[in-house]
């Protein structure tokens, strides 16, 4: 029999879209940090394009010589391995983190930073899909299937503590999504909601106990985001107005690549929160609708590889990779457009971050190894029914 290639088991219209959009990622990034660079870093203007395309190419090289083809069942012992890491990093963080727009997130490496919190979505994505795959045959479960709820709790609690808002409102929407999507028998979710109806009460709790001593100035401002405009003064109000007069330049068809004028430091994080209004700005909004358009397609293909899954964790790691991308889109565009609080959320493939790009594109690479798994199954199966 012939063998066939690993590559040829991928799902090839989702890579090529993932390809496609990393490359108008990183040609946005060069677009929009090029003034930036150079006004506020006294860098090259490539500087921030170079390095983004290191992360991206080292991030594709990692996906397709060791994620897709590593089979899943060995992420086992890799899971437990990378909580513990995690959870050590982030309580590190809170002692010696380096301090980067009022948080603590960062790890300084000198030529690098790298921030845990980005790895830790992966991780509990991960870690519920091995432990509710593992409890899927057992009966009689009383708080058992509740032991990844209280790690996300953990992990998202040393995250607001850093205090990184936004990373820690995405980190509970995984968890707790995530969980809703496990097909758990249906006498067991009475019980369920109410635990996390306690849980939920608790946080309230500890955030409305904690007042004005749990987020610092920068983060409360966040919180105020109605009527932009008018507390122009505002670092909030100033940063989302100047987003909708980059979204208004733009009109259907932009002004063109690279003529934005709002990322003249008009938008401090024009490459990283702010890029999707730069990139109205320069491609028009008729363009902008078609990429998010484009995102859709990709869940579409995440959540059709999540029902064909041969076993439950193969699912829950798709399902979850698929809640991870979707919460990133509505949180920042709901925050530029000022419907939520901004908090600091990038854009899939657009924004520039390192430790984000390498890490979904990596998330990425384990929905193609569920895919790969997912033919080789019925192909067995196939050959099984001859």
């Amino acid at each position: 029999m012939k063998k066939v290639s690993i590559f040829s088991k991928m799902d090839k219209p989702l890579f090529i879209m993932c390809i496609l959009y990393s490359i108008v990622g990183v040609i946005m990034v060069l677009s929009a940090s090029n003034v930036s660079a150079v006004l506020s870093y006294k860098e090259s203007p490539y500087y921030f394009f170079i390095r983004q395309c290191i992360f991206v190419f080292g991030a594709y090289l990692m996906g397709l010589f060791i994620i897709l083809r590593m089979p899943l069942y060995k992420y086992k012992k890799l899971v437990s391995f990378g909580v513990l890491f995690i959870l050590g990093t982030l309580i590190f963080l809170l002692i010696n983190g380096k301090v980067m727009s009022g948080a603590k997130s960062w790890i300084d490496f000198k030529f690098f930073t790298f921030q845990p919190s980005e790895f830790a979505k992966t991780i509990i994505i991960l870690f519920m899909a091995i432990y509710y795959n593992n409890m899927a045959d057992k009966k009689n479960l009383k708080y058992e299937f509740f032991a990844p709820l209280a790690l996300g709790f953990i992990i998202f609690l040393l995250v607001a503590l850093q205090p990184d808002l936004g990373t820690a409102i995405i980190i509970a929407g995984i968890v707790f999504l995530t969980f809703l999507a496990i097909p758990f028998p249906s006498n067991d979710w009475a019980k369920m909601l109410k635990i996390i109806g306690g849980t939920v009460a608790v946080i309230g709790a500890v955030f409305i106990l904690s007042g004005s001593d749990f987020l610092n100035d920068m983060q409360k401002s966040r919180l105020t985001f109605k009527a932009p405009c008018t507390r122009y003064t505002e670092e909030t109000g100033y940063q989302v107005c100047n987003g909708f007069i980059a979204i208004n330049n733009g009109g259907l068809f932009g002004k063109g690549l690279g003529n934005s004028t709002q990322k003249y430091l008009y938008l401090p994080e024009a490459h990283t929160d702010f890029i999707f209004p730069i990139m109205v700005e320069e491609m028009g909004l008729i363009f902008s609708i078609l990429f998010i358009f484009g995102y859709m397609y990709i869940l579409y293909r995440i959540v059709k590889i999540a029902k064909e899954s041969v076993n439950l964790r193969n699912s829950i790691m798709c399902y979850g990779i698929a809640i991870y991308i979707f919460l990133h889109l509505m949180v920042n565009f709901l925050g530029i457009l000022a419907l939520i609080p901004l908090t600091g959320v990038p854009v899939p493939f657009l924004s520039y971050g390192g430790s984000f790009t390498a890490n979904l594109i990596l998330c990425m690479f384990i929905v193609q190894r569920v895919c790969v798994e997912n033919k080789i199954t019925k192909t067995k199966n196939e050959i099984a029914r001859i």
